[in-house]
């Protein structure tokens, strides 16, 4: 033989009788591909409309990137990996495939020119046999984590069992034929494309080759041509299953990509409260959603990610992102005039303390909060209704006083009387508008954090302002209740009052504040910059125009869901620490993967009634790390760790403290 190669359709053959029905069986595969999916399409079409097609270059990028490269899904170590390797593998089978139809079915049977021969053929058979070789061993370490060592609240269903026999049966298939090929050709001297070093070219085929050198010519002959078949059977079976199994989040988690929300991070979808033909405000029913929100459920791979990463659900409550999801897809395919609310449940709803934590590890791009929030709306503006009295109260007491702890509102201010602080009523000369926030006024633990915070600032010579009485509550805790009119009246009343006073710039140690000003009040054309308190020292410091002590600490970090996951401030808060001689301890979730406090989504107003206490879960991790200072950078983590701290037994070994407190301490006089 001149040139190592093999003969493509060998056995098989390669004309009318071979090709007539080997791709008459593929068009009816796609036709049935299609058609499935087109029922799903009428099914999403029961949704609201909404525009995900806008820069779609962009989109297009970053899908292939995610797709090819995948990206989220290896984000979880050991079975992200195994799929990611599984993936690249059948990628690179897949190319192999089309490669051996270009050339039997297009070049050489047309033009009569070959590619797979000699050295390409040599690397390209290593290639394939590998690449079949690693995605067998990774969907067995799949199959075995699935059904030997699942973890906790894992759905394992019909049709994962159909994905893995299918697949595992499709892969063997192929060396079954490569092997019983090799046997009657490579293998035997009187072939004419024996060759002796197939086994370094085709080494798992060369193995299934050994077992059936015992066949003899007429058993290897028919082996291959019943297995070649059977093959192609099981493989247009794999595309014609794709839209009515779970295989189909194949297609739909890459389009989903490509559909991802590219706005700015969190940020929820304004109502139009002043359009007259509304009739009903938030989601009660699958129509009330957009078609993205019903499609979210079948690009879900059911992963159980977010699941495990939900402070809800790891502390008892009865909230899975993931089954909230695939309710709302569920219904939508068997019950699409089915009341949500009652399908879901209202403690699951009522529990979610819109942290992130679902979505920003969801390998498929699936948009769990704002569905949460929407069914929210439609039970505070259509039914009035609360998770509890305390939270009916917190609402009518920010709707008269502007903030939600029953506080006057003309006493807003009184915490800087005594300091040098400029009130933008009697003074608009100022560098920045230091936002307090609700905790940071009238809270006495936190009022010690806007103290520090000033003396931070006249430290560094920066002249700060703030509004006093004129400041109400930015309106992040009500709206993420779904009270989504008081909202936007807070919000409207800021704008206007900030706007009148031609602000620069606005700073805040509010994570919540600093959200919802940043991002939030821009649907009312608010373009003031924003910065959080924690970015803005730690620009001072690297300038040189705040200096500190480097004095021992021993600490661990929280990162507040609103700073990190909401907006990905990690590094300055860190920095700042660092450079005040802090010796961190990172608990073993943090950054990204970091436990909530409790009080986010309105929960800062809500009692804790269901399940284990999610700020003493959060403690119970800080103190793992042996550290004696639990640092946060928001008011609602602070106040949620004083009484965790108290709630878990921990007062005399951990104290809360904000960092800014601690910047403070460490002033160079």
């Amino acid at each position: 033989m001149e040139e190592f190669t093999r003969q493509i359709y060998w056995n098989v053959g390669h004309g009318f009788m071979t090709l007539a029905p080997m791709y008459l069986l593929f068009i009816v595969a796609m036709v049935v591909l299609v058609r499935g999916f087109q029922e799903r399409i009428r099914v999403y079409r029961l949704g609201q409309p909404v525009h995900r097609t806008d820069n779609w270059r962009a989109r297009l990028v970053s899908a292939l990137r995610m797709i090819f490269l995948q990206i989220k899904v290896a984000r979880v170590r050991r079975p992200g990996m195994w799929h990611a390797i599984f993936f690249w593998s059948f990628i690179l089978l897949f190319i192999g495939t089309m490669l051996i139809v270009l050339q039997a079915d297009f070049t050489d049977l047309l033009f009569g020119y070959q590619f797979l021969k000699g050295w390409f053929y040599k690397i390209f058979s290593l290639v394939l046999d590998l690449a079949g070789l690693a995605a067998i061993i990774m969907l067995g370490m799949l199959a075995i984590r699935r059904y030997l060592n699942p973890p906790p609240g894992l759905d394992t269903k019909k049709d994962d069992a159909i994905m893995h026999i299918l697949m595992m049966a499709i892969l063997l298939s192929g060396f079954i034929i490569e092997g019983a090929r090799m046997a009657a050709t490579e293998m035997n001297p009187e072939s004419p494309f024996y060759t002796a070093d197939n086994r370094f070219w085709s080494p798992v085929g060369y193995i299934f080759a050994l077992l059936f050198l015992s066949l003899g010519d007429q058993g290897q002959l028919a082996l291959h041509r019943v297995s070649w078949w059977l093959h192609f059977l099981m493989v247009m079976g794999f595309f014609m299953i794709i839209p009515s199994t779970k295989f189909r989040h194949i297609i739909n988690t890459s389009v989903n990509y490509f559909l991802a929300n590219r706005g700015p991070k969190g940020k929820l979808v304004n109502i139009d409260l002043e359009q007259e033909d509304i009739e009903k405000f938030g989601v009660t029913e699958v129509a009330d959603y957009t078609w993205k929100d019903i499609f979210d459920g079948d690009a879900c791979t059911l992963c159980n990610r977010c699941q495990e990463r939900c402070p809800a659900y790891n502390t008892g409550k009865p909230l899975s992102p993931k089954q909230v999801v695939n309710q709302i897809t569920d219904t939508a395919f068997n019950a699409p005039d089915a009341a949500l609310i009652e399908v879901i449940g209202k403690d699951a709803l009522w529990s979610c303390t819109t942290c992130r934590a679902c979505e920003e590890i969801c390998p498929a791009s699936i948009e769990h909060v704002k569905k949460i929030v929407d069914l929210r709306r439609s039970l505070v503006l259509m039914e009035g209704e609360f998770p509890g009295d305390e939270v009916m109260t917190a609402m009518e007491q920010t709707e008269v006083n502007g903030n939600p702890l029953g506080m006057g509102y003309a006493g807003r201010g009184d915490w800087a009387k005594d300091l040098d602080v400029a009130v933008l009523e009697t003074n608009a000369d100022v560098d920045v508008l230091y936002f307090v926030g609700c905790y940071a006024s009238f809270d006495k633990r936190n009022i010690a954090v806007a103290k520090s915070f000033i003396a931070l600032c006249q430290a560094a010579g920066v002249k700060v302002g703030i509004l006093g009485k004129e400041e109400k509550c930015c309106g992040e805790p009500m709206r993420k209740m779904g009270n989504e009119y008081l909202y936007q009246s807070l919000a409207k009343e800021n704008i206007e009052t900030i706007k009148g006073y031609g602000v620069k710039k606005i700073v805040t140690a509010c994570p919540h504040c600093f959200n919802t000003l940043s991002k939030d009040y821009r649907d009312f054309d608010f373009d003031v910059p924003v910065e959080h308190s924690t970015t803005f020292l730690a620009g001072l410091v690297a300038a040189g125009k705040l200096r500190l002590k480097a004095e021992g600490l021993n600490c661990t970090y929280h990162d507040s869901c609103y700073l990190g996951r909401h907006n990905d401030i990690y590094d300055a808060p860190r920095t700042l620490l660092a450079a005040a001689g802090a010796t961190l301890k990172e608990m073993e979730k943090n950054k990204d993967e970091g436990f909530c406090c409790s009080a986010g989504g309105g929960r800062i107003m809500a009692e804790e009634k269901i399940g284990e206490r999610i700020n003493i879960h959060r403690v119970k991790m800080a103190a793992e790390t042996g550290a004696e200072t639990l640092v946060s950078n928001c008011p609602f983590c602070l106040t949620m760790f004083e009484d965790g701290i108290k709630g878990a037994g921990f007062e005399g070994s951990m104290k809360p403290r904000d960092i800014t407190e601690i910047l403070a301490e460490r002033l160079v006089a």
